[in-house]
């Protein structure tokens, strides 16, 4: 824009530069050419028809002639010179003045970059006239203060929400334990199993779905952690179910917060164990520029069904190693690697199976280290 603008302000200052000069030297020629003629039949008498050519009548007749066309030469090549040097100004004013008209502009813009939902009290509060671009910059203001109020409503609808309805499972699974811990008849047994079930998947569900809102909403505040032994603890606490565990790892840090990046390494872990092959493998490797790749063997998964693996509730197939789980587990890991600033990338493996590599932004790392498990 601010090229566009500058272009712009120097295309209209040479148009009506050169149309004024143009005008000014032509009204300038007719004007000699008037005077020339005025002067010349007052000053001199006429020009015998039989007068001599180096006589001085005809001599200062032809002086008076030839002046318009010397003046208007002067007066053009003074005008081109003035055109480029006026131009070179014009071009340089209009810069700065385009470049002190979107100043503000560009102070929205940096400011709605740099907006996220964990930082959402800051304000652009642009000073200066009362423009269109001091009304920009208000309108922004109050529809942050607005979605500030919205996001906070919504954290405490969480926050309420995790203790209602964790609280009264509680209980339920309490008294499944404890009611039912007598003995009883083989078919209440079965029906005990059964409840206590049901009631741990409902509370696995209802922590996915808490998880998956809070890594929506961002971090609010960060801490360096140490993604390879993150990454270690993670695979001791994965059960391999027959599946063999690989990892290959170089230290490496990352700013984050250690509890969801911890929930997105097991979820990693987990969902590729649970999606495999009995006598599977499951390759972990995590690059010292902060590229943490998970790949496995499983079942062929078609290239154009990748992006629905990431959509809560979806699944491609059954599970070939488990059949509990609510579907979430890879909707949580891209949130998660979302509110991290890491993109997230999933390629099928011609032999089956799945890749996904998550790349952190701003890492240092340092060694190297290997650990089957």
């Amino acid at each position: 824009m601010r090229m566009r603008l500058t272009i712009l302000y120097t295309g209209l200052f040479l148009v009506t530069t050169t149309i004024v000069l143009t005008v000014v030297n032509l009204l300038l020629r007719n004007m000699l050419d008037r005077q020339i003629v005025v002067t010349g039949s007052r000053a001199l008498p006429a020009i015998p028809p039989d007068a001599p050519p180096d006589s001085g009548n005809y001599y200062a007749t032809d002086v008076l002639s030839r002046l318009p066309d010397t003046v208007l030469h002067f007066q053009w090549t003074v005008t081109a010179i003035t055109i480029a040097v006026l131009t070179v100004v014009s071009v340089a004013a209009g810069w700065w003045l385009a470049g002190r008209l979107l100043r503000p502009l560009r102070h929205i813009t940096a400011t709605a970059h740099r907006l996220s939902l964990s930082n959402l009290h800051e304000r652009i509060a642009l000073t200066g006239p009362r423009d269109e671009l001091r009304d920009l910059a208000d309108t922004f203001d109050a529809m942050l203060e607005r979605l500030e109020r919205s996001v906070d409503s919504q954290r405490r609808f969480i926050a309420n929400a995790a203790h209602e309805l964790r609280t009264p499972l509680a209980t339920q699974r309490a008294a499944i334990q404890i009611g039912l811990d007598d003995r009883l008849p083989d078919h209440l047994i079965e029906v005990r199993q059964k409840l206590l079930t049901a009631n741990q998947r409902t509370e696995q569900l209802i922590d996915s779905l808490l998880l998956l809102a809070q890594a929506e909403h961002g971090l609010d505040t960060t801490q360096p952690v140490a993604l390879d032994l993150l990454t270690r603890q993670a695979a001791n606490e994965t059960v391999p179910d027959g599946v063999i565990l690989i990892l290959d790892t170089q230290p490496a840090t990352v700013p984050g917060d250690p509890v969801l990046l911890h929930r997105l390494l097991t979820n990693l872990l987990q969902n590729a164990v649970k999606y495999n092959h009995p006598d599977g493998t499951v390759h972990v490797n995590l690059t010292a520029m902060g590229t943490l790749t998970v790949r496995n063997t499983g079942p062929d998964i078609p290239a154009d069904r990748i992006a629905d693996l990431f959509q809560p509730f979806r699944r491609l197939h059954t599970r070939t190693r488990a059949t509990d789980g609510a579907g979430l587990g890879l909707s949580i890991v891209a949130s998660i690697a979302e509110a991290h600033h890491a993109t997230l990338d999933a390629r099928p493996n011609p032999g089956g199976g799945l890749e996904l590599a998550v790349r952190f932004p701003a890492l240092a790392a340092t060694g190297t280290a290997q650990l089957v498990v």
